[in-house]
């Protein structure tokens, strides 16, 4: 039925011919009502067409009829169209927690979500589609994370890295662990099916490295190419039995059943903002954020975060 059908923002932004920023505007503003399933964002199509309804020829959308008598009118909702809008990308649920905190706390900007990998994010800022970005990319040849992509990344340009968090990244099994893996050389095993991450992924320059410094070929990786584009989509491959293994984080185990988390490595998860004149003010606004006992006390409750470098500029042009 019509009225079942509903829309990701990708695809309104494709059928309206318009940017995914001004779909996430127009949800933002109130003009299209939407509704979150997991992490993405849809609009049912009876509200798309009523707004089209609305605004085609440009007409105006018709005023709210007089409150009764008696009744007292709701105020009508903030003008925000002169506020800075601040896009904001990465997965982690962290991010939409520092991007209520800005709403609060950074007066005169709108931090909008998007849900992109780490190096797509970097070259979305390189693009200037991105203000605060945030990366978990491992450089295997140093050890080192985030940094030596954003030297190479952002050639040129004047930026500042802070860090967010850390936390645990490894492999996830099946419950039970039927396969005995303990490393990223079993995932090589004949027999053993992985699911992957897509590329620009953080988790798929994880594996990348590991397979790199252990001279695996990503050939000899059954599943190699299979892949999914968040780390509970993951999760759920293994839980389901689909594969046999998959990299990500620990908190998505925490949330799909019959899967078991074998943690590898600590990794930091940085993010980055350009520094320009006109960021000055939101950037300080955001290193305030990030070491408030407020914004560090939410991230306590979420097991697994290390918090002891939150808020510490690591690295700035």
């Amino acid at each position: 039925m019509a009225s079942d059908i509903s829309y990701t923002t990708e695809e309104i932004a494709q059928m309206l011919k318009i940017s995914k920023l001004t779909v996430y505007d127009l949800i933002k503003k109130g003009e299209l009502p939407s509704y979150r399933v997991g992490k993405q964002m849809r609009v049912d199509a009876a509200d798309l067409e009523a707004y089209k309804r609305r605004h085609k020829n440009g007409m105006p959308v018709p005023p709210e009829p007089a409150a009764p008598a008696g009744e007292q009118k709701q105020p009508a909702a903030p003008d925000r169209s002169a506020e800075r809008r601040i896009v904001i990308t990465g997965q982690d649920i962290s991010l939409d927690i520092l991007a209520k905190h800005m709403e609060k706390s950074a007066p005169g900007t709108r931090p909008l979500r998007e849900y992109v990998g780490s190096l797509d994010s970097l070259v979305s800022m390189y693009l200037g589609k991105a203000d605060i970005v945030s990366t978990h990319l491992l450089d295997g040849d140093t050890g080192e994370y985030n940094i030596p992509y954003i030297r190479k990344l952002l050639v040129g340009q004047s930026f500042l890295v802070a860090n967010l968090l850390s936390r645990p990244a490894g492999i996830y099994v099946q419950e039970g662990n039927p396969h005995r893996i303990k490393d990223w050389s079993d995932l090589s095993r004949p027999g053993v099916r992985i699911v992957n991450r897509e590329p620009g992924s953080g988790a798929r320059v994880l594996l990348d490295e590991q397979l790199r410094l252990l001279r695996i070929p990503a050939s000899g990786v059954n599943g190699y190419e299979r892949t999914e584009n968040n780390h509970l989509a993951v999760a759920g491959k293994v839980a389901a039995g689909e594969a046999d293994a998959g990299v990500g984080i620990e908190k998505a185990a925490r949330f799909v059943g019959g899967v078991e988390f074998i943690p590898l490595i600590q990794e930091r998860y940085d993010l980055v903002m350009l520094k320009r004149p006109d960021n000055r003010s939101w950037i300080d606004a955001v290193l305030r954020i990030l070491r408030s006992e407020a914004f560090r006390n939410e991230l306590r409750l979420m097991h697994g975060y290390d918090l002891s470098l939150t808020g510490e500029v690591l690295f700035e042009t």
